[in-house]
């Protein structure tokens, strides 16, 4: 007997009853699907492997596979930002035998590149919002502000004066400063990318750069140690990752959340039960209590209650939200 025809056997036999089980993640419909896919299923993940995307990516294709009836293996496709990875995933089967786990990026391709061979929008599904990291500005103990307000202060007397790093151009720290100088009302501050923020944070210490809205995950060690003063998260309500520091809504910076959120899609037109299934399977992976403390150790605070709807209207704001602040800023992809 081929494998596939004994996995079909065994899904056919395992029925309505386990396949429904919290936490396969399969649903009966799309388990006895003609559509669903028959060959392991690629998570697509168009950022280098071992980075903040990769590891979560990774966390929830494991538990994937212990729960599908086949393995689901993370594909690394970098390369023109998310670009190339996020094409193959626009070109590829409409079976949900591919599957694209990607960031913020995804919501300003359109903004940063003059020609796209793909549509953000029309070419993928979402299938669920998996999770959101927030960002906190840190400064050099030395910088002369003590919470945002000041820091406010020091930058709007300084116009120009002042640089500050970023994990590189157009990602979600360059886009989270952008939009924190929009919304403080223009403030001029110079921007100094880097490759990464394991790059750029040395530079803060050594008081060569002042600052930095940093990944909450990278962000937080340096904060607690007392290396680096975080004045502020870019949460809406406090953190229960970092209760103790205060948000940027709090101190007067109104309306100001941003995050780099990890969402996972498919192509267009792959069959609901499909795309049923797969939502099942990662939010299953996801509501597992061993995922919840490593994506928490991430800084990840993750979503309950994504659905496809939700997640896609999710996108759609966050362009909305993005795209101005990458026109306005003048972020142009390199």
């Amino acid at each position: 007997m081929s494998f596939t025809s004994f996995r079909r056997r065994h899904l056919l036999a395992l029925g309505t009853g386990a396949l429904a089980a919290p936490g396969l993640g399969i649903s009966p419909a799309a388990a006895q699907s003609a559509a669903w896919p028959t060959q392991p299923t690629r998570m697509v993940v168009p950022f280098a492997a071992g980075g903040p995307t990769d590891v979560p990516a990774r966390l929830i294709a494991e538990e994937m596979s212990k729960s599908l009836p086949h393995r689901v293996l993370v594909e690394n496709r970098t390369g023109s930002g998310v670009v190339i990875g996020t094409d193959m995933v626009s070109k590829g089967p409409q079976d949900g035998s591919v599957v694209l786990y990607t960031t913020v990026a995804h919501a300003v391709t359109r903004a940063m590149f003059d020609r796209l061979p793909f549509d953000p929008i029309g070419d993928f599904t979402p299938v669920t919002l998996v999770g959101q990291v927030p960002v906190i500005l840190l400064v050099n103990n030395d910088f002369p502000a003590q919470n945002v307000q000041e820091f406010v202060k020091v930058l709007r007397e300084n116009p120009g004066k002042y640089d500050y790093a970023s994990s590189g151009n157009g990602g979600a720290v360059h886009l989270a400063t952008e939009l924190f100088l929009h919304k403080a009302g223009g403030l001029k501050v110079n921007h100094i990318p880097f490759r990464g923020s394991s790059a750029a944070l040395p530079e803060i210490l050594a008081g060569r750069i002042p600052m930095i809205f940093d990944i909450a995950a990278s962000a937080l060690p340096y904060a607690r140690s007392g290396r680096l003063r975080a004045l502020a998260i870019s949460t809406k309500e406090r953190s229960s990752l970092a209760p103790e520091i205060p948000t940027f809504i709090e101190q007067g910076v109104e309306g100001y959340e941003a995050y780099t959120w990890h969402m996972a899609l498919v192509r267009s037109g792959t069959p609901a039960p499909v795309i049923e299934a797969i939502h099942r399977a990662v939010t299953a992976a996801v509501a597992l209590p061993n995922v919840q403390e490593r994506l928490k150790g991430l800084a990840m605070q993750v979503v309950s209650g994504s659905t496809p709807a939700s997640a896609a209207e999710y996108l759609r704001s966050e362009m909305a939200t993005w795209e101005p602040i990458v026109r306005a800023a003048g972020i142009r992809a390199n």
